[in-house]
């Protein structure tokens, strides 16, 4: 009997011992998306997904390169009324960057800004709504703004407004890079 030694496939290197690969590459941010009617939403409120990959009538997963600012915006129904609303601005990360681990985001993303409850979350709505009416991609925004709206909402003190003066000011600063 001539048994056939079958040898195996060396695994895949990690993300960052791939040859080729250069130091400020990083896999994509992949993010799980539901829409079950009356019951769960998991939807992107902004952000521009480079692929989208469809599972079932009700799931899809968005994916984002590194650096990408996207918005989830998370509601679950409860008995009577909506038992949670959640409103996560966040960035794609990079190799470099510590990442936060976040349920139904691989690997991770940097949380700018964390809304929680209906108050918080339609309040951050407004402020997207706003960047809109501006003609400004709210994924465009600077990040140090979601950073801002996030400390003031966890504070309760007042939202500021995104300006277009505010934006010229982040595109310039980024253009210097």
């Amino acid at each position: 009997m001539n048994a056939q030694l079958e040898v195996a496939e060396p695994s895949p290197a990690p993300p960052g011992n791939r040859p080729g690969l250069q130091p400020g590459d990083a896999p994509l941010t992949r993010v799980a998306l539901v829409h079950v009617p009356h019951l769960f939403v998991v939807s992107l409120r902004f952000g521009h997904p480079v692929r989208e990959l469809p599972l079932d009538r009700t799931r899809r997963i968005a994916a984002f390169p590194p650096g990408a600012r996207f918005a989830r915006l998370r509601w679950e129904a409860g008995d009577w009324a909506p038992s949670r609303w959640q409103l996560l601005v966040l960035q794609a990360g990079t190799l470099r960057e510590p990442l936060q681990r976040i349920h139904g985001i691989d690997p991770g993303a940097g949380v700018l800004l964390r809304a929680e409850g209906p108050r918080e979350v339609r309040a951050v709505l407004q402020k997207i709504d706003a960047i809109a009416a501006l003609g400004i991609d709210p994924a465009d925004a600077a990040p140090a703004y979601w950073r801002l709206l996030g400390s003031r909402l966890a504070a309760r003190h007042p939202l500021p407004d995104y300006t277009a003066a505010r934006h010229a000011v982040w595109r310039c600063g980024t253009a210097l890079r």
